[in-house]
């Protein structure tokens, strides 16, 4: 039996959305790789996320923090993410899951994103994406706000607290900057 041309067209064109999804992201300073649930929960306790919290997730990928600040720690979240596929994705999940009234994906390159209303921060980037957000996020953030990292701490900034089993570095600004000072 041979197959309707249609049909490998639709196989090509999946392999094709999977290889963008998987490697495009190289493009845009830092590959796709999930945060695991276990490291989520981390990250969200160690910040003590909350009801009154407005949570930023730099690169947010397909949504693990943001959807489960909001669900799970009852903050607003904001997703920032500069895949064109990924905030599809992120649309998507928010349009089907929400929670609609707490979540917002914001579609654009972090480094000309806003961040002063933020209480919580949070990133898993490539240290070389990290370097370079650091003086948006000293500029920007207020007395308080919590910047919670996985995998690559904040190079300048002394943690707050460190869990070596999951690799999350959370700082509290401005007390993050005496890192700065001693050379950390």
């Amino acid at each position: 039996m041979v197959l309707p041309y249609w049909v490998l067209y639709a196989f090509l064109a999946c392999i094709a959305a999977i290889a963008y999804f998987l490697y495009a992201s190289f493009a845009f300073g830092a590959g796709y790789q999930p945060a695991p649930r276990s490291v989520v929960t981390r990250m969200l306790a160690d910040a003590a996320v909350g009801p009154d919290d407005l949570l930023f997730d730099l690169g947010a990928g397909t949504g693990a923090i943001i959807f489960r600040a909001a669900r799970e720690f009852g903050a607003s979240a904001v997703g920032v993410e500069v895949d064109p596929l990924r905030v599809l994705i992120l649309r998507f999940r928010r349009w089907v899951g929400g929670p609609r009234d707490r979540v917002r994906i914001q579609w654009g390159n972090l480094y000309g994103s806003d961040f002063r209303t933020a209480s919580v921060v949070a990133v898993f980037l490539w240290p070389e994406a990290m370097e370079r957000l650091r003086p948006l996020l000293e500029a920007q953030l207020r007395p308080g706000t919590r910047v919670v990292s996985h995998w690559h701490p904040v190079k300048g900034w002394e943690p707050t607290s460190v869990d070596a089993a999951t690799r999350v570095y959370l700082y509290r600004w401005p007390e993050a900057r005496r890192g700065a000072s001693r050379g950390i």
